[in-house]
């Protein structure tokens, strides 16, 4: 445990770097397609500073954005106590301080945990996932998101979502602009859709990219620490089944935050598109792992 905890802050630092050569990289394009040589000098410090302010937005505020953007709200201690009693005791349970719970109004059940560390975590819970589950198969899933904030999983998505959110959010400005931008002068024209086919890239080839490679085997790694929590793979086993029934992905998840979901709706419900990036293994063979555990335990 103590090995993936430093391997996933190690690839925390790791996926910061490779954003920010990204970024060196095509302020060095930009500057270069511009001003020539002398300005791709100057393009890669422009990109480079805002690729620091980046990386330090998400690190800092990236899960404020977060909670914000899907539409969660504090839980109240007393109209959620079930929710709450059982975070508390898996904290109890992991050494981890308490982190804050939320809550999203959204039938379709899903879960997630954010934060940079347990000190500044969160965990979040859509309406349709208490409205479904059984306090057992809640506990489940609270136990696979708080092994997500024990193995800093929560720091490396963080920081991919953030960067991949800010990045689209500048491509959709830009292009807003640019299909408005009328000159004679071709090289500004080269410029100015290059710079927008840059950040576009950025957000949905490169940051996707990133995502998959992270993401994958935490899940599963996730299921297991959440079973070794609780000692009981039957409540994780059972809320899957149920949650792999569902036909709705949530309202306000896009695929960046969606990656962050103990279950990835777009894997199930999406495109051929969104399958080239699947941030999680089939939910199937995830039920399939939790049913070999709980046949060892059964002997």
């Amino acid at each position: 445990m103590y090995h993936q905890i430093a391997r996933n802050k190690r690839n925390s630092i790791i996926v910061i770097v490779l954003f920010l050569v990204t970024w060196l990289l095509a302020g060095l394009l930009i500057g270069e397609l511009s001003y020539g040589t002398s300005g791709a000098v100057l393009g890669a410090i422009v990109l480079g500073i805002l690729g620091v302010g980046a990386a330090l937005y998400s690190y800092f505020l990236g899960s404020a954005t977060v909670l914000s953007a899907v539409g969660a709200r504090e839980a109240d201690p007393g109209q959620y106590q079930q929710l709450h009693n059982i975070v508390q005791t898996l904290s109890i349970g992991t050494g981890l301080p308490v982190p804050k719970v939320y809550v999203i109004d959204d039938p379709s059940p899903n879960a997630f945990a954010t934060g940079r560390d347990p000190n500044h975590a969160a965990v979040t819970v859509t309406t349709g996932l208490l409205e479904l589950m059984n306090r057992e198969e809640l506990e489940g899933v609270l136990a696979h998101e708080m092994s997500h904030i024990r193995n800093y999983d929560v720091r490396m998505l963080l920081v991919v979502t953030t960067m991949i959110g800010l990045a689209a959010l500048i491509a959709s400005m830009y292009w807003n602009g640019a299909l408005r931008f009328r000159s004679r002068d071709s090289r500004a024209t080269l410029v100015v859709f290059a710079i927008g086919i840059i950040f576009t890239l950025i957000a949905f080839l490169v940051g996707p990219i990133m995502q998959t490679a992270l993401s994958r085997q935490r899940e599963s790694l996730a299921d297991a620490s959440g079973v070794e929590l609780t000692r009981n793979p039957q409540g994780l086993l059972s809320a899957l089944k149920k949650i792999a029934q569902n036909d709705k992905p949530p309202a306000k998840f896009n695929n960046a935050v969606a990656a962050m979901c103990i279950d990835n709706p777009t894997q199930h419900h999406g495109s051929f598109f969104n399958h080239l990036f699947d941030t999680h293994p089939p939910i199937e063979e995830r039920i399939a792992a939790l049913e070999r555990i709980a046949a060892v335990q059964q002997t």
